[in-house]
């Protein structure tokens, strides 16, 4: 199994290659990662006690940003070097001020493990909710370097907990701790002889807290906001924005829209706009503040989503008719009832809000319309389901807290 392994990173490697051909995201996973053994030598001279954070994108950097700055402030005498696979969070997040260090992480053949573990010397390594690259996790372990996941969640279809799976999950034997979300998936390892676990609970809700509790103004959407409720539709596909449509152009509605598509390209902005019958604004091409009169504003911008939840009354959540829902804490935090397409079910937090009363599945746009209508016609059903969503993360914070805790007694 240790040499199909070598061999599957092998063909992805070569993957990769024939991709750049017609993929500008395979395109800059490559680039990014050329000479940089050499960036990385003369970057570090190796003097400091140095702590790496691995993300495979940029989600799952937001779910351990907490750990890293939390990480910070207790211990100052650490650098931080921070690697991401994907050019989707590296190329967001390279300029992150709480790391010392940001790179792509070398593809993990036994030859990039060494080099790479060569030039780091980490005293500890954290990898955040998944992304177990085995011959890293077996050169950590070989050199006696505690390694960490955080926020991992796992499912009984995963090939750690296959009749196969015996190799695999010897690999995660190799990891000093994992720290999971829930104990559904504790159990999983429990059952299968994997004992270096225990519960923390999920960083993202402390993220999306302290999100919420930051001073942020947006004074140019104040005439567009004031005395407004408006639904906040983040991360949206052509098939959420499809769903969305007969309730923006609906006219005898009064809410407004601010809509952040997943996919932020000219072309496809422009195409939603001309779908739109109502007053519409894109924010790239906005020079003063958004006109009252404006039903609809675009989002065009990478960074400006998670803020933004706090103008909202409601959130839609893209995703659900798709691979599956987006990050929806993030406007829960702020106490938006949110609503999703129906592919939403490996998602907790999903279930568990619509168990509660904060969430709401939706399969077409009928139902949306009519959802939306019973929370604006009776306030008090929209002020309970806030309360829920507000609740629901408070109850839900505190996996930062013991991830620190742990590092407080495993590092001198």
């Amino acid at each position: 199994m240790r040499w199909l392994y070598q061999i599957f990173i092998l063909i992805y490697q070569a993957g990769v290659v024939v991709a750049c051909w017609f993929s500008p995201k395979a395109r800059l996973w490559r680039q990014g990662r050329k000479g940089q053994f050499k960036k990385m030598q003369a970057a570090f001279a190796g003097k400091d006690p140095l702590a790496w954070f691995h993300c495979a994108s940029l989600g799952e950097f937001e779910q351990g940003r907490p750990v890293i700055e939390a990480f910070r402030k207790e211990f100052p005498q650490y650098k931080v070097l921070l690697t991401f696979f994907s050019p989707s969070g590296f190329e967001i997040r390279k300029n992150y001020d709480q790391a010392e260090f940001i790179f792509y992480l070398p593809l993990d053949t036994l030859g990039n493990v060494q080099r790479f573990l060569n030039i780091w010397k980490p005293s500890i390594a954290i990898f955040v909710k998944y992304e177990f690259w085995f011959n890293y996790l077996d050169g950590l372990h070989k050199r006696k370097i505690p390694s960490l996941v955080i926020s991992a969640n796992f499912r009984p279809g995963q090939h750690f907990f296959r009749p196969y799976g015996k190799w695999f999950r010897r690999q995660l034997k190799k990891l000093s701790f994992i720290f999971v979300q829930n104990e559904k998936s504790l159990k999983l390892l429990h059952k299968a002889g994997i004992t270096n676990a225990a519960i923390s609970g999920d960083t993202r809700f402390d993220r999306v807290a302290a999100i919420a509790g930051q001073p942020v103004n947006f004074p140019q959407f104040d005439d567009f906001a004031r005395d407004s409720q408006i639904l906040v539709a983040g991360s949206t596909w052509p098939a959420d924005e499809a769903l969305l449509l007969p309730l923006i152009n609906d006219p005898a509605g009064k809410l407004k829209f601010i809509i952040a598509p997943h996919e932020i390209q000219p072309q496809h902005i422009q195409n939603l706009k001309r779908q739109i019958k109502v007053r519409t604004e894109i924010f790239s091409e906005l020079s003063a503040s958004v006109p009252a009169d404006t039903r609809v504003l675009i989002i065009d911008r990478i960074g400006l989503l998670s803020s933004l939840y706090r103008l909202g009354t409601l959130a839609y959540i893209g995703g659900g008719f798709g691979r599956g829902i987006h990050n929806i804490l993030e406007a829960v935090t702020f106490g938006l009832p949110v609503f999703f397409g129906p592919r939403y079910q490996q998602f907790a937090e999903a279930l568990e809000l619509i168990e509660r009363g904060g969430a709401s599945p939706v399969h077409n746009a009928e139902n949306l319309q009519q959802q939306v209508k019973e929370f604006l016609e009776n306030p008090n059903l929209l002020l309970d389901a806030s309360q829920v969503c507000l609740q629901y993360i408070s109850q839900k914070k505190g996996a930062t807290e013991a991830v620190i805790n742990y590092l407080k007694k495993h590092l001198s």
